[in-house]
């Protein structure tokens, strides 16, 4: 009898501690009018300028601009609107500095783009939270500001930030998706049509 209520109590344990993520996405800024690809927008290329902004205790920053570089890699894979799209990291080593809009310009210029898109990464990792009132509450966030630029009519088309997270309470995540959080961040950037809050 013992054994069973043993075996009861341990498995009410488990159900009480996993917990249910869901996402949550923060978008403010001035957002795109429309998305950079839909059903029924035209095929374009890109030139994507990307790099890291971390904070100064920012743990295993290679190990996260891996994550993210293929995140990067893998939604425009994915956007079949955008080809060819050509992904350049930007110089720096863990603060890259924010080109102005003539710069990226002028990085587009040859070959010729039709779009250029520069992507700061300032988060991308786990997060856990462990206090009162919420005894534990963890998943991973990614921010990211996301600059569009029209090369032909060197027009700013969206300059976002964007906080995605996933997780919940008695959610504990690791690295292992962060490469997917990356493009589901870029995802609800440049694919949504929501408006940005201001």
């Amino acid at each position: 009898m013992w054994t069973s209520v043993r075996t009861a109590a341990i498995t009410l344990c488990v159900v009480a501690l996993t917990g249910c993520a869901t996402t949550r996405v923060d978008i403010s800024g001035s957002s795109m009018k429309e998305p950079l690809c839909g059903p029924d927008t035209e095929k374009i290329s890109a030139l994507v300028l990307w790099g890291p902004q971390w904070r100064p205790d920012q743990k295993e920053p290679p190990r996260r601009e891996a994550a993210a570089l293929r995140g990067i890699q893998d939604f425009f894979e994915d956007a079949g609107c955008v080809a060819p799209v050509d992904i350049r990291r930007l110089p720096g080593d863990r603060y890259v500095d924010v080109l102005p809009d003539d710069d990226l310009l002028r990085a587009a210029a040859a070959p010729a783009r039709d779009r250029v898109l520069l992507i700061i990464v300032h988060e991308l990792g786990p997060k856990l939270l462990i206090g009162i009132p919420v005894i534990v509450r963890g998943g991973t966030e990614a921010v990211i500001d996301v600059h569009v630029v029209d090369v032909h009519t060197s027009e700013s088309l969206a300059s976002v930030r964007t906080h995605w997270e996933n997780g919940g309470t008695f959610v504990i995540k690791g690295v292992k998706s962060l490469p997917e959080d990356m493009t589901a961040a870029l995802r609800a950037t440049l694919v949504s049509s929501a408006p940005a809050s201001h």
